[in-house]
C-alpha cells in the first residue's frame, strides 16, 4: 500500500472568500479574492496571475472603517485549476503568497480614524 504524502503546512487555514486589492508598483492594482489564509500566507484568485518573485501589497478592507489591513507578500506559486461545471469547462487562476511584513496605516490616520481600528467588531 502506497503511503499518502504528508501535508507540510504548519499553520491552521482559514478558508473564507475575502475581497482584497493586490497592489504592485510594477503591475498596478488588481481586485482579487483571497482564500485559504494562514499566518504564513494565502491563495489569491485573480484573472491575471503575477509572476513568481513579484512583491505585492495586499489590502484587506475593514467593514465600517476608512482604514484597511495591509500585508507585504511575495508571489511563491502560480495556479491554474481546470474544472467542469455541468457541460462547460471553467478555469480559475491565482497565486500563492508568502507574507513578508504586516503594515499599518496608523501613522497616516487622524485620531477619529485611528479609533475605528480598536472598536469591537462582529467577525463571521
Amino acid at each position: 500500500m502506497a503511503e499518502l504524502p504528508s501535508d507540510r503546512r504548519f499553520d491552521v487555514r482559514f478558508n473564507k472568500l475575502i475581497p482584497v486589492v493586490v497592489a504592485s508598483e510594477i503591475f498596478g492594482d488588481t481586485d482579487a479574492v483571497a482564500r485559504n489564509l494562514s499566518a504564513g500566507g494565502m491563495y489569491v484568485e485573480m484573472s491575471d496571475p503575477l509572476p513568481l518573485g513579484a512583491m505585492v501589497t495586499v489590502h484587506f478592507q475593514i467593514p465600517d472603517s476608512h482604514g484597511d489591513i495591509a500585508v507585504r507578500a511575495e508571489v511563491k506559486h502560480q495556479y491554474c485549476f481546470n474544472i467542469t461545471a455541468g457541460d462547460r469547462p471553467h478555469c480559475a487562476r491565482g497565486i500563492g503568497l508568502r507574507f513578508v511584513e504586516f503594515l499599518s496605516d496608523a501613522d497616516d490616520a487622524d485620531p477619529g480614524h485611528q479609533e475605528s481600528w480598536y472598536r469591537r467588531r462582529v467577525l463571521h
